[in-house]
């Protein structure tokens, strides 16, 4: 549906102001779907992306700060995220040999299993981009990559 139709405004002052609360919205309708997906989990958004973080390095732990710079919610309280997740039995922690005032965080097989059921739910996480073929979807990746001032990446040619 038109973002006029969703939103119920019929025009916009500029190009400019119709994309940015397009996107606006489109980030806010997409959260939604995720949350949905995830809350049969019974994990955040954050949690999920700590999760997939600490799979990507496995077998190397990563501290939390490591942890914070590669999250997509740069707010986001990581070590308290963390405790949770621990809590959960999710990840372990432990002090850094390498650096006694550091906290190593590793995921651990029940999240490696969490991650896995939620792999096979992977068509859920594809029936958002349902609408676009291979072609729009990587045009898409590279506007909005150049949307934030990103230099184009020699994978976005070659796909």
């Amino acid at each position: 549906m038109a973002l006029e139709n969703e939103i119920q405004q019929k025009q916009f002052t500029s190009e400019n102001q119709k994309l940015i609360i397009n996107l606006i919205f489109t980030n806010n309708w997409l959260t939604e779907k995720i949350k949905d997906l995830l809350a049969e989990e019974d994990i955040t958004m954050q949690q999920f992306n700590i999760l997939r973080i600490l799979r990507g390095s496995h077998p190397q732990p990563l501290t939390t700060l490591t942890i914070r710079e590669r999250m997509l919610d740069k707010m986001s309280d990581t070590s308290r995220i963390v405790d949770r997740l621990v809590l959960k039995g999710l990840v372990s922690k432990k002090t850094s040999p390498a650096d006694k005032r550091l906290v190593d965080v590793s995921i651990t097989e029940g999240g490696k299993r969490l991650l896995g059921k939620m792999d096979k739910k992977e068509k859920l996480m594809t029936d958002i981009s349902a609408n676009l073929n291979k072609a729009e979807m990587k045009t898409l990746n590279a506007l909005l990559d150049k949307l934030r001032g990103a230099p184009e990446v020699e994978a976005h040619q070659h796909e």
